[in-house]
This record gives C-alpha cells, structure tokens and sequence, in this order.
C-alpha cells in the first residue's frame, strides 16, 4: 500500500483570491497549473481573413464525441474579445494544432498582440494548408492537426481576465504518418512542448511510467 510522506512539518500560505489582483492570481494558476499543454489555434473570419494564436489553458474533454477545449481570456481594453474568439463565435469553427519543438518559436511569435487585419500566420512564418471538413485553415508545420467544429461558449466572467470556454467537436484527425500505429502516438517523435509560468517552456522528453491500479 502506498503511505505518503508526513505533511505534520509543511507549512501552507493559504490566500483567498478575492483579495487580490487579478494580475496575482494569474501568476499563481499558471505557477501551479503545471505543465500545460499548448493548443496552436488557428481560425479565419467572414472576411477571409487568416488568424492563428496559442493558448495554453487547452485540453481535450472525451472521446464520445471527441471533444476538445480551450480558454482565450478578455483583454482590459478596446475590444475585450480576442481576435480568435470573435472568428470562432463568427463561423463556428477552428482548428487546433499541436505544438512540436520544432516549431515552439514560431508559436510564441503568433502570441504578438496585433490588429485583427494581421495574419499571424505571415508574422510567425508558419504556412496555412486547407482543411478538408471546415474553413479555417491548418498549420501545415504542425505534427497533428484537429478539425473542430464549435458546441459551446461560456463566459465565466465579464471583466478582464475572465475566461472563456470554447468546447469543440473534432471532425477530423491530421496526424503525420510516422507518428501513429494503431491509434497510438508515439511520444518521442511528436516531442510536444507545454507552457510554465511566465516564459518558461517545457518539452516533454523526460518520461516515466507507472502501471494503473486495478
């Protein structure tokens, strides 16, 4: 039986998030949400035009339908929304692409807070491909890519800050050929990247395992 180690001599700092700024508590969820996964969206609006940006408040939600979710926050000024959710909430759709080491630093260069007349995808130097079930448009660098079509948005707050969740069913799978057998990835060839707090990165070479208990 497993007997965790004593926790008699820990001393705990114990704060309530109603005391604080908004700016502290972030720091504090993405200190301790650790490692997350980063979800490279890319999307398109009615106008046509190309817009891609990473988010790492991203996971996936079941597999019946295949779901997947991630959170854009609202920014302090001008319009709150970002300009991925206003394309998601114009055509119902994205596309999310996973983030390899490879191309890590083209990712962070999508982050650049520009006009929604930008196309990130020119500003990072990543190639837009078409998608087979929907508009908006795949990154072509990417080791996977995931069609997805909108379910819902939530908005868990109103004033910057605030989280917004996006929950999307996945019409389609794109995943490079060398990274999959029998609906198994390979961990080491698709060498994923995740987000620390602040501008630390992560890879995801160092693995181990431990069998699950029946």
């Amino acid at each position: 039986m497993y007997a965790p180690q004593s926790v008699s001599s820990q001393k705990m700092h114990s704060i309530d998030p109603s005391d604080h700024t908004v700016g502290e508590i972030y720091k504090l969820m993405v200190g301790l949400i650790v490692p997350r996964p980063v979800a490279l969206v890319s999307t398109i609006d009615r106008d046509g035009v190309h817009n891609v940006a990473p988010f790492s408040f991203f996971n996936g939600v079941g597999s019946n339908p295949p779901t997947v979710i991630f959170c854009p926050t609202l920014r302090s000024s001008g319009d709150q929304r970002k300009d991925t959710l206003r394309n998601v909430e114009q055509t119902g759709e994205f596309v999310i692409n996973i983030v390899s080491s490879a191309i890590a630093e083209a990712t962070n260069a999508a982050a650049a807070d520009v006009g929604p007349e930008v196309d990130e995808f020119q500003l990072a130097g990543l190639t837009p491909i078409a998608s087979e079930v929907i508009r908006a448009p795949r990154v072509a660098e990417a080791p996977a890519q995931l069609e997805c079509k909108l379910l819902q948005i939530i908005f868990a707050g109103e004033g910057p800050g605030a989280g917004v969740i996006v929950l999307g069913q996945i019409v389609r799978f794109h995943v490079r050929a060398d990274l999959e057998s029998n609906f198994r990835i390979d961990p080491e060839k698709l060498d994923a990247v995740g987000r620390m707090a602040g501008n630390t990165w992560v890879s995801t070479h160092d693995r181990f395992e431990l069998i699950r208990p029946k």
